[in-house]
């Protein structure tokens, strides 16, 4: 899974985005201190394979991971080349799903490029860039797909379904909000325009310490980004980038107990990970062994095959049968073996659709 960190400058994005990853970008107060976009890479923590590695006395274990693209703070006009422009715009069109960090917090020593903190107008500005990027996408398209939509009815259905986004964008919405008729040519076109707009996005609001411990619940620019996330379907949560920074550098019996004093129950990456996950539908099933513990990342509702796909392409195209544990009866029963011959174990064909913690062996034949 890949996720965009977007936002103006000086939001907190880069301190977030540091924290989470540990990755050392620069951070400063001033705008576009991230000069190309940062790349980093974190561990999904999960206990389940934390336990089983311990089960089979692993010689590694293999959490899922995410990666992180820091981008650079966009301004009013990227679209047009403003500030770093397009360039970085072109970045987010790879990741899976946008984190946009706002700022939620009052601090006179932090400048703020647009003046003062109000964070409808910050995400408007962002969303009227990514908007922008998007109409020249499909200006591009519509100019080549028109000269022939006369003469092909199916360049003309697609041509209709193109003025259609354009026209929803143009009326400042996103592309997330568009609603694509129940038509397999439809779908898989507006698909591969790959719009920004188009793109899931969790909404990160940004507070000061003291706000965590009621999750933002009192601070009035949370609940207006709540509110704008709430009305388009997107995620929210509340996180202090300064807070994830001096939690970093502390290890997991540290974090805990600071946690704990601030009447916290997760930290931030907890807390983007989980909305991650929930918001594009994914889940892990599990591998062990003696080689290896690992957790796979799949979209809910993959069968087998594909599920077994995720770990090498032949699994997928000689796959037989799975051999299924759900990971509490395992670490119960304390083997394959024992959790078999209590009825646990099950052999699933190329239709069983993958569970949240399943353990899985395939056998396949290539």
């Amino acid at each position: 899974m890949k996720l965009g960190i977007v936002g103006l400058p000086n939001v907190g994005k880069s301190t977030l985005f540091n924290s989470l990853t540990k990755a050392g970008a620069l951070a400063a107060n001033y705008p576009f201190a991230t000069i190309d976009p940062n790349v980093g890479v974190v561990t999904v923590p999960d206990e389940r394979i934390e336990k089983l590695g311990e089960l089979y006395n692993s010689k590694k274990v293999t959490p899922a991971v995410i990666e992180f693209v820091d981008i650079a703070g966009l301004v009013k006009g990227a679209s047009k080349g403003e500030g770093l422009g397009n360039q970085f715009l072109a970045n987010i069109r790879e990741v899976d799903a946008i984190v946009h960090v706002v700022r939620c917090f009052e601090d006179t020593n932090v400048v703020h490029v647009d003046g003062s903190v109000d964070p409808e107008r910050d995400i408007e500005t962002i969303n009227f860039e990514l908007i922008f990027s998007d109409i020249e996408i499909l200006d591009r398209r519509i100019a080549k797909v028109a000269k022939q939509a006369r003469m092909d009815k199916t360049l003309a259905k697609e041509l209709e379904l193109l003025e259609a986004v354009k026209a929803h964008l143009e009326s400042g919405k996103m592309a997330r909000t568009y609603e694509v008729a129940d038509d397999e040519d439809l779908i898989k076109w507006f698909e591969s325009y790959n719009l920004l707009t188009a793109k899931k996005t969790i909404y990160a609001a940004n507070v000061a310490e003291d706000d965590l411990a009621d999750d933002g619940a009192s601070n009035k620019y949370v609940a207006k980004v709540r509110e704008l996330a709430a009305n388009e379907g997107s995620k929210c949560f509340a996180v202090s980038a300064k807070l994830e920074e001096e939690l970093s550098e502390l290890d997991d019996e540290e974090k805990a107990m600071f946690l704990s004093d601030l009447g916290v129950q997760s930290s931030g990456l907890d807390k983007l990970i989980a909305e991650s996950y929930d918001l594009l539908g994914l889940m892990s099933f599990l591998t062990a062994g003696e080689d290896e513990c690992r957790a796979w990342t799949i979209k809910k509702g993959t069968k087998a095959p594909q599920a077994a796909g995720k770990i090498h392409t032949d699994f997928e195209r000689g796959f037989i049968k799975a051999e299924v544990v759900n990971y509490k009866d395992l670490l119960e029963y304390g083997s394959l073996a024992a959790a078999r011959e209590k009825g646990l174990v099950g052999m699933e064909g190329k239709e069983y659709v993958v569970k949240d913690g399943d353990v899985i062996l395939f056998r396949f034949n290539v």
